[in-house]
């Protein structure tokens, strides 16, 4: 098939989440343009463009390694079920979602058990409305998923109860708001999906450690290369970050001839890049607080800040702006989900933060090249395709394939920095 066939088909992803809220897994989104929405693809009438870029994704894309330690939920309806590319993904990085469209027929039964078999995990939906446990799937699948929009919580505080038996790990999708989140939680519910954690109204009261906010603070002063001294009176408030500066500094600097004598000193011989990126591992990892955890929210905004890094290296303002530039986009990335991370506007967030205009731009109205790739992260996070080709109009050098490609070194990134971190 012509790579050109393959243009139109997107790859995203959506976070699950285990009960303690960490990153367990991704839901991987492969949808064709063209395509019904919510369905995975058409195999009846011979179109295998989605289930191509999957095994791509996995062999071009080394979608294995961008995974890291985490699974990837994939959608199988009946066509790729029985086909043979299935069996080119990796049995124990993938979870096989079987759709609610595909008939539990003998042989769907059997090509299933194969599959598990093979050391394939499998998943499927279960019908609020007519639960049945004799249901040959339910035997073989180790991942219950609800969808908590189809079910009222009366029924859902039965229906969790009743799916207990089956010791089958429980999945609640759609959940979008704290209310829902908790309702599963307290049912007992295993992973958690959706939305939820990615909207201010459901972490109302949460707060940046004050850490963290010196963190924004320090990463705001050196994206606009503000004077040392400025950096330096942040630091003072923060004696957790001092101590860490300066054992980082000690250790960058090896063998060095004299003394560290000032934070002053410490920021010059560390130098302002190496200073960055430092702040912004701190900021991602969650190690400037006593109790260091992979905040999912911030992994996605350390992803969306790695991607928006490397969709802005194509375009020709990064002559312009250089690596100034590359730079703001990266900040744009981390910054954009503040507003849900710490429950305040992104007016009053930018209002704190001196940051340089194209960043505020970006941030502010979604305006400017880096406005418009933010733009483009959040459509394709989204699956909003008329978005996305809509963006992708104002963003000739940067097509599908090339942001799915950066998408995949994203997620590497991301998970190696988890990793380092852990």
């Amino acid at each position: 098939m012509p790579a050109a066939n393959l243009q139109d088909v997107f790859l995203g992803r959506q976070p699950i989440l285990d009960r303690k809220q960490q990153l367990f897994a991704y839901e991987l989104l492969f949808r064709n343009a063209s395509a019904e929405k919510g369905n995975f693809a058409s195999f009846l009438d011979g179109n295998q463009a989605t289930a191509t870029v999957i095994i791509n994704a996995f062999t071009e894309f080394s979608l294995a390694d961008a995974l890291g330690p985490y699974q990837g939920f994939i959608k199988v309806d009946q066509g790729l079920l029985f086909s043979d590319l299935i069996n080119a993904l990796p049995p124990h990085t993938v979870v096989l979602e079987i759709l609610d469209s595909v008939p539990q027929t003998p042989e769907m039964i059997a090509r299933c058990e194969q599959l598990r078999q093979a050391g394939y995990i499998l998943a499927t939906h279960v019908r609020p409305e007519s639960l049945d446990h004799d249901k040959p799937l339910l035997q073989l699948v180790e991942v219950i998923k609800v969808d908590v929009t189809r079910v009222e919580p009366e029924r859902l505080k039965q229906l969790a109860p009743a799916l207990k038996p089956l010791h089958k790990t429980l999945l609640a999708e759609k959940v979008e708001s704290h209310e829902q989140m908790q309702l599963c939680h307290d049912l007992g519910f295993d992973l958690f999906q959706g939305y939820y954690f990615a909207r201010p109204t459901v972490i109302q009261g949460k707060r940046l450690q004050s850490s963290e906010v010196a963190l924004l603070r320090l990463l705001g002063l050196i994206s606009q290369d503000a004077d040392t001294a400025e950096i330096e009176k942040v630091f003072k408030q923060e004696p957790v970050l001092t101590l860490n500066l300066l054992r980082l500094t000690n250790s960058a600097g090896g063998g060095l001839p004299t003394q560290i004598t000032s934070l002053r000193h410490a920021i010059t011989i560390l130098g302002r890049r190496q200073l960055l990126r430092w702040l912004q591992l701190l900021l991602y990892s969650g190690a400037s607080s006593s109790d260091p955890v992979v905040n999912p929210l911030l992994q996605l905004a350390a992803t969306r800040g790695r991607l928006m890094e490397l969709l802005v290296d194509r375009t020709p303002d990064v002559k312009r702006g250089g690596r100034d530039l590359i730079d703001q986009a990266f900040m744009v990335g981390i910054l954009s989900l503040m507003p849900t991370l710490i429950g305040a506007s992104m007016v009053e967030i930018l209002a704190q933060l001196p940051l340089a205009k194209p960043v505020q731009d970006a941030l502010g109205d979604r305006s400017g090249v880096l406005g418009d790739l933010l733009s483009l992260v959040e459509s394709l996070e989204e699956e909003n395709h008329q978005k996305a080709n809509e963006v992708f109009r104002r963003l000739p050098d940067i097509d599908t394939a090339y942001a799915n490609n950066c998408l995949m070194r994203a997620l590497t990134w991301a998970n190696n920095l988890a990793r380092s971190t852990s």
